[in-house]
């Protein structure tokens, strides 16, 4: 599994209650970019429209040798799920302050892009700086034990 990028921010942003895989829909210039590592999901959201999952605002930099015109990098494109997964993500996301977020595009052995998508509900501030404080704890006591060994 080659990773191409990870939505960092997600982590910040949000709680993370449950992942999925996802398949994505693409022309061949922007595998290419992909392959290349030209991607970001920082803004990137999903969402259902007419019984469908589309990916949108994940931005994915034109391929720099391609012949033909190139896409726009921001354009939507259409998820491939199950359609009981789409089901159960329709009721999730009718709760208040939940959203569906990109976290990681990745490709699977078979040259096959992927997203892992994930259930998101938005954290306070309060939880933000808590979240800060333990991963500087956890740093802290990481190179307090690198430096005693």
């Amino acid at each position: 599994m080659k990773i191409v990028c990870n939505n960092k921010k997600a982590f910040h942003d949000y709680h993370i209650d449950k992942t999925m895989e996802a398949g994505i829909i693409l022309n061949g210039a922007e595998v290419k970019s992909l392959r290349a590592g030209k991607a970001n999901l920082q803004d990137g959201y999903a969402g259902i429209k007419n019984g469908e999952v589309y990916l949108y605002n994940m931005h994915i930099s034109p391929y720099t040798f391609c012949t033909t015109s190139a896409a726009d990098p921001l354009r939507v494109r259409k998820l491939l799920l199950h359609r009981q997964e789409i089901r159960k993500l329709i009721g999730k996301l009718n709760e208040k302050g939940v959203a569906l977020i990109p976290l990681k595009i990745y490709f699977i052995d078979k040259g096959k892009a992927k997203v892992e998508l994930g259930l998101a509900r938005g954290k306070k501030l309060h939880d933000k700086r808590e979240a800060l404080k333990e991963h500087q704890a956890t740093r802290e006591m990481q190179r307090a034990l690198r430096h005693n060994e």
